[in-house]
C-alpha cells in the first residue's frame, strides 16, 4: 500500500500554493532522474506522494487550453470585486477558487498508481462522488465534461459541484480539484465556468440548505481518497518549499 503525505495549507494565496506544488513536483522529478541515472543514494530510494488541501482568496484561473472569451469581467471589474486572475499550466478552461471551497492538490507519482491520466481523473471524480454520497447526494459524471455533476442527464437541471484540472510531468501530477462547499457562487457569474455554457454551478451548502463544516468534509475526502487510490494518508512533516 502506498503512502500519501497530507498537509492542510489553510488559507493561502494562489501563487504561493502553486509554487509549493511545483517544488514538490520538481523534487520528485529530480529523484526520478537521479534514480534512473544511478546517481541516487539510499536516502533517495523513490518518489513521495502528497495530498494538499487549501482555501484560496477569490481568484480566477484559466488552463493552458482555456479561452479568453470565457472571462466575462475586465481587469477593473475584477479589481473592484477583489478577484485575482492567473494563467496556469494545468488542463481545462477557466474556473473560480475562493473561500469555503476545498481545493485539493495531489502530487502523486502515477507510476505507482497507474500511468493513465483518464483513469486518474475518474478516480478524483470518484473521491468526490463518494463524499457527496455521505451527504445523501448523488454525484455523477457528465459525458465529455470532466468534473462532478448533479442531475447531468436532466436538461435545465444540470449543475456542476466540483471542477478538475491537472498537470502531469514525468508521471508526477499537480493541480487537482475544486469542491464547492459553502462557496459564494455569485463569483461564477463573472466567467463561463470551464467554458460550458447554459449549465449552472452548485455547492454542498446549496444542495443541503445549510452550511457545512469544512473540516468534516475534509475528513470524508481523505477517507475516500485512501479507498479509491488504495493508499494510506499520513500527516506530512514540514518540508521547506
Amino acid at each position: 500500500m502506498e503512502l500519501i503525505l497530507f498537509k492542510d495549507l489553510g488559507k493561502m494565496n494562489y501563487p504561493e500554493a502553486w509554487d509549493y506544488q511545483e517544488s514538490l513536483l520538481q523534487k520528485n522529478v529530480g529523484i526520478k532522474t537521479r534514480v534512473r541515472s544511478g546517481e541516487a543514494g539510499s536516502e533517495e530510494a523513490g518518489t513521495l506522494n502528497y495530498l494538499l488541501f487549501v482555501e484560496h482568496p477569490p481568484v480566477y484561473t484559466i488552463g493552458k487550453s482555456g479561452h479568453d472569451e470565457n472571462v466575462l469581467l475586465n481587469e477593473a471589474e475584477m479589481r473592484e470585486r477583489g478577484i485575482r486572475f492567473f494563467r496556469t499550466n494545468r488542463g481545462g478552461d477557466i474556473t473560480f477558487h475562493g473561500p469555503e471551497q476545498i481545493v485539493g492538490y495531489p502530487i502523486l507519482d502515477l507510476e505507482k498508481f497507474g500511468t493513465d491520466i483518464g483513469k486518474y481523473l475518474r478516480n478524483l471524480e470518484e473521491v468526490i462522488i463518494r463524499t457527496l454520497g455521505d451527504y445523501g447526494i448523488r454525484g455523477e459524471r457528465s459525458k465529455g465534461e470532466t468534473g462532478v455533476w448533479i442531475e447531468p442527464g436532466i436538461p435545465g437541471r444540470e449543475r456542476k459541484i466540483a471542477a478538475l484540472g491537472v498537470r502531469c510531468s514525468r508521471w508526477i501530477t499537480m493541480h487537482g480539484f475544486a469542491f464547492n462547499i459553502n462557496t459564494d457562487l455569485s463569483y461564477f457569474e463573472g466567467i463561463i465556468p470551464c467554458g460550458i455554457r447554459n449549465k449552472r454551478v452548485s455547492s454542498l451548502a446549496l444542495e443541503l440548505g445549510r452550511n457545512i463544516d469544512l473540516a468534516e468534509v475534509k475528513t470524508h475526502l481523505k477517507s475516500h481518497f485512501e479507498e479509491v487510490f488504495q493508499a494510506a494518508i499520513v500527516p506530512m512533516e514540514e518540508i521547506p518549499a
